[in-house]
């Protein structure tokens, strides 16, 4: 899964690490040197609480007392500095840096903790995707638009089985924690369906079927509006083709010999947990997919991103340039690309899909049959 987070390097971490020295070093070295009347010494009280901000207790106890011993020194070379008050001072300074430290180290765990449990979560909701499965390429791409976010109400999931490869997309209304645990459920209920079941309609009603109970179990007060919407995909193991069901999500992508196709339902099919609403039943569409082709597909976080004017992105557009680049390379000029239209600010989690089928070995590729409805 592509996770293409800016992190400090190693260098800056270390930067940062040694200020609180660098800005002894700084200060003492412009009292030692300047006269008495300007006394730079009245900014040692600082440095512990600099170093509190990233340093442990103990070090920060040690920058404190090296503090008083420079000032004590300074004494010693002027006598009327007034000496005692900015010891004072350094002292108060260091006693306060010091706890400051010690809740913020606490804090810093509490906040790991929570870190690890939430890339666990990830882990089980979006585990990592097989990069091949048979002759089918397979890449995975997942933003959360928040900055420190680990997962969200979008998700995925590719799957081979006896019918050939299943993939699924989508994304579940809202955010927050009731997202993630209803795209939990949709994803469990995938995984479980698509080993069982032959045919795309039957898993599309397992995964209404999952999404209403867990609806049911875990009630909100956003109950009535919340749904999700999807695509499935299978690639049939004889190959040529692809079949899709689409539950009210935004169309795939595909690039078939070079020519761009957007493959919208031909009729639609209800968004999970609203077919008792609008009735439940679902389209299954057919298309052409050979060696070579490449498929995206995405959640509506990639076309609605904006830019500074309020456009949307163009995605269409812009995948027609992409047609020789591979899955893995797709996805990272995608979410280069993304970030640089929106100037670095993406209001909703993305998350994509992007398939390329290889040539199958032992046989010729069949083509593709007509559009069947169930």
């Amino acid at each position: 899964m592509a996770r293409l987070r800016r992190r400090r390097s190693p260098a800056g971490r270390w930067e940062a690490l040694l200020s609180p020295v660098v800005l002894t070093a700084v200060i003492a070295s412009l009292a030692f040197t300047t006269p008495r009347e300007v006394a730079f010494s009245r900014f040692l009280p600082i440095v512990p609480a600099v170093a509190a901000s990233m340093w442990p207790v103990l070090p920060t106890v040690l920058l404190g007392m090296l503090c008083l011993l420079i000032m004590v020194g300074l004494g010693l070379v002027y006598p009327d500095l007034g000496t005692w008050w900015t010891v004072a001072a350094i002292a108060a300074g260091t006693v306060v840096g010091a706890y400051a430290s010690y809740v913020r180290l606490k804090r810093e765990q509490a906040l790991l903790q929570v870190r690890l449990v939430a890339d666990a979560a990830q882990g089980v909701l979006l585990r990592p995707l097989p990069r091949r499965l048979g002759c089918v390429e397979i890449e995975s791409l997942y933003l959360a638009a928040a900055a420190q976010a680990r997962i969200g109400g979008d998700f995925y999931e590719a799957i081979d089985t006896p019918y050939g490869v299943r993939l699924l997309i989508g994304d579940v209304r809202g955010k927050g924690l009731s997202a993630v645990s209803a795209a939990a459920a949709v994803v469990n209920s995938f995984r479980e369906a698509a080993y069982d079941l032959p045919d795309l309609c039957g898993i599309a009603r397992r995964l209404e079927v999952g999404m209403t109970r867990h609806s049911a179990a875990y009630p909100t007060q956003d109950l009535p509006e919340r749904f999700a919407t999807a695509v499935l995909v299978e690639i049939p193991n004889e190959g040529g083709y692809l079949r899709l069901l689409n539950c009210g999500h935004p169309p795939p992508l595909l690039l078939h010999r070079g020519e761009l196709r957007v493959l919208s339902p031909t009729a639609p099919s209800p968004p999970l947990n609203l077919a008792s609403l609008v009735g439940n039943h679902y389209r299954i569409d057919t298309s052409a997919f050979d060696p070579g082709d490449h498929l995206l597909l995405y959640t509506d976080g990639v076309t609605e991103t904006r830019d500074h004017t309020g456009e949307f992105f163009p995605l269409s557009d812009w995948l027609r340039h992409q047609s020789a680049a591979p899955p893995r390379e797709l996805l990272d000029r995608l979410h280069r690309d993304l970030l640089r239209y929106s100037s670095g600010r993406l209001n909703d989690d993305i998350a994509a899909l992007a398939v390329r089928l290889h040539a199958y070995p032992d046989r010729e590729v069949p083509r593709a049959s007509a559009s069947d409805v169930t």
